[in-house]
């Protein structure tokens, strides 16, 4: 199929996600959903239909080893072609055009590398409105919530009137040189302000047809975003059976000794003492780390992390729980819940209650709203009474959508 008049499509995956947290398994297109790699579903939409006769994907020149391992989870290579992206999303997209150029397209799709649920009826509906002469498709869904807008973002200065206003969603199609000449023209003029492709086919005047999107079709943006599809191909793939919900506890505990702060949940808290320890002595994190691989049977933070080995000397805790967070995900596993409670007489821990969720949640990758952390004294009974130490107790609960470790 590489006469003119066939089909390619264009799938960007060279973000970096940010919205998403920082995570050693990669930005927000690697991440795991269902056991597989959002970039992986979402490309095997587009490999799966007999319509699209070329596949390119855009990838960040740092990711080529994330996305050996992604495409592993497919049908393999097949007939993509792999090109590196741009600064931005538009020089990445005509990167992507460009490496089509020698296939003699009739038509192109360009599609986002973090819209997995994109379906087989939503592509075939954007090619079948350029079939039938359409310069450029462009699937939507009407706006229904009210809008309000504000300039200084503190408070409302008027309402949006949402009749015949619309959510753009992709696969966009167009007339592939169209398009391809289009974002030429705009990187010739140094516009780079289009916040999708049909912007630019706007600007070129190029009419653009719209076509019903689908709700499903959602673009994963943050961290909440790719636990809830995680979450529901992970219910999805379970069926009637019940879910493997694990619970893991930690416990930890170091002495104070003379210092200026202690560090508890990743936020450094100044303190008349600080606490001693062969890292930072995060009892929190410490103790977290412990219930996350109670959750997959993989020992505690001191087989990963053996105090005799002097490269762990004053590291920061981070680490350690991010390792265990890693852990459980490469056996299959959702962090759904974290629970801290902090046992000392000193600091005050509420006024930093806040920032200590956010630092679990940052960490874990997952909403703040399954962060909890608390506090309390022990009432000025034993060692932690009389302000020689301070302890933590950690719970994770953890969804497995098979055995872990086998």
């Amino acid at each position: 199929m590489s006469e003119t008049g066939s089909i390619g499509a264009v799938i960007v995956a060279a973000g970096r996600g940010e919205r998403a947290g920082n995570r050693q398994d990669g930005p927000k297109q690697y991440r795991s959903i269902g056991g597989r790699a959002v970039l992986a579903r979402t490309l095997e939409a587009f490999r799966n239909n007999p319509q699209i006769a070329k596949t390119v994907v855009v990838i960040h020149r740092d990711d080529h080893e994330l996305f050996t391992r992604a495409i592993e989870q497919t049908d393999g290579p097949g007939s993509l072609i792999v090109v590196e992206g741009g600064a931005e999303r538009q020089q990445s997209v005509l990167n992507g055009l460009e490496a089509l150029e020698s296939a003699k397209l009739g038509h192109v799709l360009i599609h986002d590398g973090v819209r997995p649920f994109v379906s087989n009826e939503l592509i075939d509906r954007v090619i079948g409105t350029l079939q039938s002469g359409e310069q450029a498709a462009l699937p939507v869904i009407a706006v229904s919530d009210t809008l309000k807008k504000s300039e200084a973002a503190k408070h409302v200065d008027g309402t949006v009137p949402r009749s015949g206003l619309y959510g753009a969603q992709t696969p966009q199609g167009f007339s592939y040189r169209d398009i391809l000449d289009a974002h030429r023209a705009a990187a010739e003029a140094n516009k780079s302000d289009f916040t999708d492709d049909c912007s630019i086919a706007e600007w070129v005047g190029l009419p653009v047809a719209l076509i019903d999107g689908e709700p499903e079709n959602v673009k994963l943006t943050t961290a909440r975003d790719i636990n809830v599809a995680d979450e529901k191909l992970t219910f999805a793939t379970a069926g009637t059976h019940l879910p493997d919900v694990r619970t893991g506890n930690g416990y930890d505990v170091h002495a104070l000794v003379a210092g200026d702060h202690v560090t508890l949940c990743g936020v450094d808290i100044p303190h008349d003492h600080g606490l001693s320890g062969h890292s930072d002595a995060d009892v929190a994190l410490h103790a977290l780390t412990d219930a996350l691989l109670a959750t997959c049977g993989l020992g505690d933070i001191g087989d990963h992390f053996p105090p005799s080995d002097s490269q762990w000397a004053g590291a920061s805790s981070h680490i350690f729980l991010e390792h265990a967070a890693g852990l459980v995900a490469e056996n299959g596993g959702t962090v759904m819940n974290a629970d801290v409670t902090l046992i000392c007489e000193a600091p005050k821990i509420g006024p930093h209650r806040a920032d200590m969720r956010s630092k679990l949640a940052e960490i874990l990758g997952i909403a703040v709203e399954r962060c909890s952390v608390k506090a309390t004294t022990n009432e000025k009974i034993g060692f932690i009474g009389r302000r020689e130490g301070i302890a933590a107790i950690a719970t994770a609960t953890v969804i497995y959508r098979s055995n872990p470790n086998g």
